[in-house]
């Protein structure tokens, strides 16, 4: 590859967003995701996107970058990316070899195509019909742009999460966009991962020794602010269903407005919310030295002598409560391997208990194996090594090796939440997603109403029973998978990055359905890079930490559990 300072000038002209009383309403939605928006973003501008879970952020990159139709549902005002219509621009003819727009996604896994990571590269630029003599000089001068450790024939298969955002980016950068646009592209990776993709954005706009690089126009949807104050220079505020409610210089913002958007729900690092403490609901606040959510109304939700997460206590939950106390497994793992597909085990040799009334986190960097050892103690994918027990009380008719039980059997004794939401969605509309699982249980119909009902109200997804779960939010279709596996009632509960896209509040909310589980004798087995996640409940004596890699998994945190590895 060239070094980068061989490189020559990358980038057509950079564009500029303009939107007067723009709005957009998903296709079978009464309510408008966003509305009466009025932006103008010059060209060159770094903009860092803010707002609540729901507010639109994400739909307004996707119809900056044309993929909004009329069919997906009805818009509203004008929207317009270097003086044309949105959806105009995405097609219309420009320089040979750019694109007016580049829009990178935050799963790292959905913007892989290609079995080779010049290949993939490259992908862009063959459907744009460039000469082969130029994409190959294009593509190197991308992977060096975003810092990618490897060269064309290196695997796509071989990387991890972090290293395929870079890829993805260095695909983006190939098309020399002159509007980049960045929808959580850490959400989904590790904290060195995240710390890399961000120095990778700022070389590519020329914030590093690199002097010659793209004059894009960048927006950037996070939840997590601070990582990106160094790169952006402008904060734009969105309300759900509404417009822009502020707006300025990135710390001037923040400063003004820091505590009234903190409770918002707006991840406001923590210089800027002292104010904000004072403001928080009467329900769990999580740490106040990490991320910090006010949780309101909704973390108070439910009457005593009953459990928030469900309905009525039953003799179940007294049952799983009076386990948890005396610390007794549910779920032995002895000598585990495990592996992805018909690869080489990724970790063996492990020994771990999983505990009523306790979360086991699983950390590690992208690619350690982390989802592929939750996925095994949720009795979906077979051992290759060793053994997973089920006790008794767990198992009960159904036997001691979960990956045979039946799928009527495994939903009401281990719950799943997968790291992509979309994934598990089956149904038209939320609450008929909601309905799968206890239909499969067969629960009685009016326990099923009751228990979904709650468990909506609970995660703030109530205006949205009648939507599609496709057209929702990121971080609703995280809080929906999260509804999915909570409203059959499991004896364990298996997430996978279950923070993901959520806001300070709805952060809080989570975190305090998870104690009220804890509390009611369920197991958490839990798979995240959200360290603020796993210091609450370590430091809450509810958490046991083991950080997964090398083929092994490292107690990081000691429980009353026996954890051994190899």
């Amino acid at each position: 590859m060239h070094d980068a300072s061989d490189l020559g000038v990358v980038a057509a002209s950079a564009v500029g967003l303009r939107a007067r009383g723009w709005g957009w309403r998903h296709s079978g939605r009464k309510a408008w995701a966003l509305r009466g928006v009025d932006l103008d973003v010059a060209p060159g501008e770094r903009v860092l996107l803010l707002g609540p879970s729901g507010a639109g952020k994400s739909t307004l990159l996707a119809a900056a970058a044309g993929l909004l139709d009329d069919g997906a549902g009805e818009a509203e005002g004008a929207l317009e990316v270097d003086g044309l219509d949105a959806r105009a621009a995405r097609t219309a003819p420009g320089v040979p070899g750019t694109s007016r727009t580049g829009l990178l996604l935050q799963d790292p896994d959905a913007q892989t195509v290609l079995a080779r990571c010049g290949d993939d590269v490259a992908f862009g630029l063959e459907n744009h019909g460039l000469p082969a003599e130029l994409i190959w000089p294009r593509v190197d001068e991308a992977m060096t742009l975003v810092g990618f450790p490897y060269g064309r024939a290196h695997a796509t298969s071989a990387l991890s999460g972090g290293e395929r955002q870079r890829l993805a980016l260095a695909g983006v950068v190939a098309m020399r966009p002159g509007l980049l646009l960045l929808d959580e592209p850490t959400a989904m990776v590790d904290p060195d991962g995240a710390r890399l993709l961000v120095e990778s954005v700022a070389g590519v706009v020329g914030l590093s020794p690199h002097a010659r690089s793209l004059s894009s126009t960048v927006i950037v949807v996070e939840h997590r602010v601070e990582q990106w104050l160094d790169v952006v220079n402008r904060v734009v505020v969105l309300e759900a269903g509404g417009g822009v409610i502020a707006d300025g210089p990135a710390l001037d913002v923040l400063a003004d407005q820091g505590p009234e958007l903190f409770r918002l729900g707006v991840w406001v690092p923590r210089r800027f919310r002292a104010r904000a403490a004072g403001a928080a609901g009467t329900g769990a606040v999580a740490r106040m030295t990490g991320a910090v959510g006010a949780v309101g109304a909704a973390g108070t939700a439910g009457a005593a002598g009953e459990a928030k997460t469900g309905g009525a206590v039953t003799s179940d939950d007294a049952a799983r409560a009076s386990r948890a106390t005396a610390r007794t497994p549910v779920l032995s793992a002895r000598d585990l391997a495990v592996r992805r597909g018909r690869l080489a085990p990724v970790l063996t040799g492990v020994d771990v208990d999983v505990v009523p009334g306790e979360v086991l986190f699983l950390t590690g960097v992208n690619g350690s194996g982390k989802s592929t050892l939750a996925l095994a103690l949720a009795g979906l994918t077979a051992p290759v090594g060793g053994e997973l027990t089920a006790m008794p009380e767990l198992a009960g008719a159904a036997g001691p090796h979960p990956v045979r039980w039946r799928a009527r059997d495994l939903v009401t004794r281990i719950g799943t939440v997968f790291q992509e939401p979309q994934h598990q969605f089956v149904a038209g509309s939320v609450e008929a997603e909601l309905a799968v699982g206890p239909h499969q249980a067969r629960v009685d119909a009016a326990d099923a109403a009751r228990r979904c009902a709650e468990v909506l109200g609970r995660l703030r997804l109530g205006a949205l029973a009648l939507a599609n779960p496709f057209t929702l939010s990121g971080g609703e279709q995280r809080r929906l998978s999260v509804a999915t596996a909570l409203v059959t009632r499991p004896g364990v509960l298996v997430l996978d990055e279950p923070t993901f896209g959520q806001d300070a509040v709805t952060w809080a909310v989570l975190v305090d359905l998870l104690r009220e589980l804890l509390e009611t004798g369920t197991a958490i087995v839990c798979a995240t890079h959200d360290r603020d996640l796993v210091e609450t409940f370590v430091d809450e004596g509810r958490g046991r930490e083991l950080r997964v890699g090398e083929g092994t998994v490292q107690p990081v945190s000691s429980g009353i559990a026996t954890v051994a590895t190899t």
